[in-house]
């Protein structure tokens, strides 16, 4: 029996769940390797591709969606097929996989966020940035979602990328994000917007900010915004310990700082507050909903292994927020019948090999990539030598695929099991149109493109532009 990928009568077969970056850069790298004759289906739970670029990026920032032009090159190869619209689980299995492909990459990100543990969390106007930035840029599973902006201060607990990216759409003028591809829900919703001052809050100092230099300067320039920082908050003492992003960081708020104490930033509409050494000890309550956010004061401590931690001072203070939003991190969540390992969020795996959990050991035939495999971390491009990796294990396994290949190979199989099962597939030729629609949309609006924030409005979509049944999502 030939090794799986050594012919083309016997391709290697591969099923990658989740069309994001991750995805998409594990089939680019499949695609890419010399001599190896390989077909991969890609399924996602949503009618759209693209994951984290499509509804994770910031709609002010275009460029970095266009590295979606990668993942179409990939997705528009004959040896690829692209099923939306299909959940992993209720459509299909973890048993139907390992049935019809010889492997299986897992690349479902981070779905969800880290909880901040304190008193008041769950009080109306505590929102997780994961949800909050899926809702601007309409995710269908957050359409209606109620974020009425009628708040004059708003915290962000946290200092990374995403963190500054709510920061900046909050402070941002309406019709500026008008020219983006923002969804219309939101786009009304900041229109009404009240919100006066954005308080973005760092529990460490800046030398350990995980934002990165570009995302940290263009709050400065954002047209009738200042940007507040205390020059004594941003003390460094530790400088000689800094790497090249700490210091261009540094450099930054040091030239906030001098603007804040000089008056320099003039007229300000609006004010974003960047805060350091401070933990939210308590969402504090009033007439059912947030009326405050107590806050710590922390000193930074070494640990043994040498890393700065903060550390309670014991001095508090309530900044008179209305509305929190948590952006401390990603986490994966569970997939049915995939083992998952609960205290890192991640799905258990040694160089891409997603491990049984009770032996240690690599389970044939199942990888994974991305940030469900090494945790969030890194940007978009943080992915391709991730999943570059993973493939190149998937190679090195070939050889023991030859007795335990997928038992039913069949291309046709998968589609026709997804029909019988009443499931809507969405094809990558539909989403060509849907694609289309929205840039047409677009175009006569002066945006990038219109987006439909509803499966259902896929569908009925397609269903019209197909001239094909419409099933129920």
């Amino acid at each position: 029996m030939p090794v799986p990928g050594s012919s083309p009568g016997r391709p290697l077969r591969v099923a990658v769940i989740g069309a994001g970056p991750s995805g998409f850069y594990a089939v680019a790298a499949l695609l890419e390797s010399a001599g190896l004759e390989v077909r991969v289906d890609v399924f996602d739970r949503l009618p759209a591709p693209y994951g984290l670029v499509r509804y994770g990026v910031a709609p002010d920032h275009q460029k970095i969606k266009m590295v979606a032009r990668v993942f179409e090159k990939a997705a528009s190869d004959p040896r690829v097929r692209y099923f939306g619209n299909v959940h992993f689980g209720p459509d299909l299995s973890h048993a139907d996989l390992l049935r019809h492909y010889d492997q299986v990459v897992y690349a479902v990100g981070a779905q969800t966020d880290r909880r901040l543990g304190v008193p008041g969390e769950d009080l109306p106007g505590s929102w997780s940035s994961t949800e909050f930035v899926a809702w601007y840029n309409g995710h269908p599973d957050f359409r209606g979602a109620d974020y009425r902006l009628d708040h004059r201060q708003v915290a962000v607990v946290g200092i990374g990328n995403v963190a500054m990216d709510c920061a900046r759409v909050l402070a941002k003028p309406a019709e500026e994000l008008a020219t983006t591809d923002v969804s219309d829900e939101a786009l009304e919703v900041f229109r009404a917007s009240r919100v006066t001052d954005v308080h973005v809050l760092a529990r460490r100092g800046p030398a350990q900010a995980k934002c990165t230099p570009p995302e940290l300067k263009e709050l400065g320039e954002i047209d009738g915004v200042a940007v507040i920082v205390d020059g004594d908050e941003i003390a460094e003492p530790e400088a000689s310990a800094m790497d090249r992003q700490a210091e261009k960081n540094l450099e930054v708020l040091r030239g906030f700082a001098e603007r804040t104490a000089s008056g320099g930033w003039g007229e300000a509409r609006r004010r974003i507050h960047l805060r350091f050494l401070v933990s939210p000890v308590a969402l504090l309550e009033e007439d059912g909903r947030i009326g405050g956010l107590e806050l710590e004061r922390n000193r930074l401590v070494a640990g043994p292994d040498g890393r700065v931690r903060p550390r309670g001072t014991g001095e508090r203070e309530v900044l008179p927020v209305t509305a929190v939003i948590r952006a401390i991190g990603y986490r994966s969540v569970p997939l049915p019948d995939v083992p998952f390992d609960e205290s890192d969020g991640i799905i258990p795996n040694l160089e891409g090999r997603v491990l049984d959990p009770e032996t240690g050991r690599p389970l044939p035939r199942e990888y994974v990539v991305g940030w469900a495999k090494r945790g969030p971390s890194g940007l978009i491009g943080t992915n391709k030598p991730d999943a570059a990796a993973t493939v190149a294990r998937m190679l090195e396994d070939r050889a023991a695929l030859e007795a335990g290949g997928a038992a039913d190979r069949d291309a046709d199989a998968v589609p026709e099991l997804l029909a019988a099962r009443g499931v809507r597939s969405v094809t990558f030729a539909d989403w060509r149109e849907l694609d289309r629609l929205e840039c047409e949309r677009g175009r006569s609006r002066g945006r990038p493109r219109v987006k439909l924030c509803g499966i259902e409005e896929m569908l009925e979509e397609l269903s019209r532009l197909r001239q094909v049944p419409v099933a129920s999502a």
